[in-house]
């Protein structure tokens, strides 16, 4: 019988421990789930949100569409009622972010794939009809092409071939995960087709990145915040300009504004689903695994979240890529076991 008690009495206080650590040390938790990250994702998150609370069946959850490094800051920053409980985010989380939420005590961060997006290269519907390409793109936005001071003023100073239009480029700030998109799954593929570039990922890599990645900032590209339905705004004001956002956005606003083909290839479902289309990238949310059971409703969202972004969810009809199946049947393993995301597991 004592030994009995003994169990019971340990069992509250873990249950007791582990709802104050969610709490903030303030006893008591919150009902509604908060939810930070990736302007791209909110979208969808919000969608997911308004299923998962219809008819009063769940608290609303809070949005906030901080863009995927400032949602990263946030939440890494602890454990706690005050912090959120999911980052949304469209590129994954890096080596450096999941230790920095180790080292605040955010031990066991769980990472679900929602779908897919591509970054589309736009213009508006009645601006010059153009494609490119990603070297052409790089050589238009870098702050230093192969090393060298960008001094393109126009799309034909990059390649005879293109229209002699101003570079004006309105993009993602550097707090988005669309802008780590655009570097790597654009820039960088144009920056190493000169071999010289090429050598210096694995001989300097601070320089490479400074020469491939790093974005002109002369006025040419137009850093316009995390609210992509802002460029496409810009480009119906601006017809000779082009905006680079995710795919959803593209595909609500193509009475609009049009892609433009990349390497030959238009910003489509099946394009970009296949990965024929240069910007495909996995869109993500994050959820502390110290949250669940703790926060109301956490592991039912993100259950509700994969379920959505189905062939036939309601995701699709606004815009997200669908995971191919079996991506999506691990997701809801991942999700039904909470399996933690390990630092090893990144680059």
């Amino acid at each position: 019988m004592l030994r009995q008690l003994a169990l019971l009495a340990a069992a509250s206080l873990a249950v007791s421990a582990c709802q104050d650590q969610a709490s903030g040390g303030q006893g008591g938790i919150r009902s509604e789930i908060r939810i930070v990250g990736s302007s791209t994702v909110f979208p969808f998150a919000k969608a997911v949100a308004e299923q998962f609370s219809i008819n009063g069946a769940n608290p609303s959850p809070i949005l906030e569409s901080t863009g995927t490094g400032g949602g990263m800051n946030l939440f890494c920053a602890g454990v706690g009622a005050d912090t959120p409980d999911i980052e949304n985010a469209s590129r994954r989380i890096k080596a450096s972010e999941l230790e920095l939420c180790q080292s605040n005590g955010v031990t066991d961060v769980v990472e679900v794939q929602i779908g897919i997006d591509g970054i589309a290269i736009a213009q508006a519907n009645n601006g010059p009809s153009f494609s490119l390409t990603p070297v052409q793109i790089y050589k238009a936005i870098a702050e230093r092409p192969f090393g060298e001071e960008n001094t393109a003023e126009n799309w034909s100073d990059v390649d005879p071939s293109l229209p002699k239009l101003a570079i004006s480029v309105y993009g993602p700030p550097s707090t988005s995960g669309t802008r780590d998109a655009l570097t790597e799954l654009i820039m960088e593929v144009g920056c190493v087709t000169d071999p010289a570039t090429k050598v210096l990922k694995e001989s300097d890599k601070t320089e490479f990145e400074a020469v491939c990645h790093e974005i002109r900032a002369d006025g040419a590209y137009i850093d316009a915040g995390e609210n992509d339905n802002l460029i496409v705004q810009k480009l119906k004001a601006n017809p000779n300009s082009v905006g680079i956002f995710g795919y959803s956005f593209l595909e609500e606003n193509l009475d609009s504004v049009r892609g433009i083909p990349v390497s030959g290839v238009n910003p489509t479902y099946d394009a970009i689903a296949s990965g024929e289309y240069p910007g495909a990238r996995p869109l993500f949310v994050y959820v502390k695994k110290q949250h669940i059971g703790v926060i109301p409703g956490l592991q039912e969202y993100l259950l509700e979240f994969i379920n959505a972004g189905s062939r036939d969810g309601y995701l699709v009809k606004a815009g997200l890529i669908a995971s191919p199946d079996d991506v999506r049947e691990k997701m809801t393993e991942v999700v039904r076991n909470m399996t933690p995301l390990a630092v090893s597991e990144l680059k």
